[in-house]
C-alpha cells in the first residue's frame, strides 16, 4: 500500500528533471553541435529511448506488478502500442497515397 502521508511526489519531481536534462542534451546536440547528421539522429534516438524509460517507470509505474482494480501495465502498454500502430499506418496509408 502506498504511504499516503508524504506531501512531496520526489519521484515525479527527478522524472521530470531528468526528462528536461535529456531533452535539453538533445536540443543542444541538434543545434549547438558539430557533430554529422547521422551522429545527432543516433544521439537523439538514444536520449529518447532512455526518456521514454524514465516515463514508464518514473510517471507509468510499470514496476508494479499489478494495481488495486486488477489491471496491469503491460496490458495497458500493449493495447497503445497497437492503437498507435493503427495511427501510422493509417497515415502512412494516407500520405502514401494521397488522399
Amino acid at each position: 500500500m502506498a504511504n499516503h502521508a508524504k506531501k512531496i511526489p520526489t519521484q515525479h519531481i527527478i522524472g521530470f528533471v531528468l526528462s528536461l536534462v535529456l531533452t535539453v542534451i538533445a536540443a543542444w546536440t541538434a543545434v549547438g553541435s558539430d557533430l554529422s547528421t547521422n551522429w545527432i539522429i543516433i544521439i537523439i534516438m538514444l536520449l529518447a529511448v532512455i526518456q521514454a524509460g524514465i516515463q514508464l517507470i518514473m510517471f507509468m509505474h510499470i514496476v508494479e506488478r499489478e494495481s488495486q482494480n486488477g489491471h496491469v501495465p503491460w496490458n495497458m502498454m500493449f493495447h497503445g502500442f497497437v492503437a498507435a500502430a493503427i495511427v501510422v499506418a493509417g497515415s502512412l496509408f494516407v500520405m502514401v497515397y494521397a488522399f
